[in-house]
């Protein structure tokens, strides 16, 4: 009975270090990956970021003529509100 114990004993044992060393080598690979997720995710907010800047511009002008009344609309509008609000001159009073 003694000798199963301490083959018991003996096991546990192993297995609590394999426990052990498994958790630091998954706590560090995790870390390890989360920071090149972090960076990957950095460099593609910036490359994301270059692109959109190369191809807004693109789709602005595709879209224009759809786009066109509505801007003609909203500048005729403007020029209403912009010409009705124009201070008038008052006489000066002595």
């Amino acid at each position: 009975m003694i000798e199963l114990m301490a083959i018991l004993l003996v096991v546990g044992a192993l297995w609590l270090v394999g426990s052990l060393i498994g958790l630091v080598f998954k706590v560090t690979f995790g870390l390890i990956g989360g920071i090149f997720s972090l960076l990957a995710g950095a460099l593609g907010f910036f490359i994301g970021g270059l692109v959109m800047l190369l191809v807004l511009p693109l789709i602005a002008l595709s879209l224009l003529p759809v786009l066109l009344p509505a801007l003609l609309l909203f500048g005729l509008v403007w020029t209403i509100v912009h010409l009705a609000r124009r201070p008038t001159a008052t006489p000066v009073s002595r």
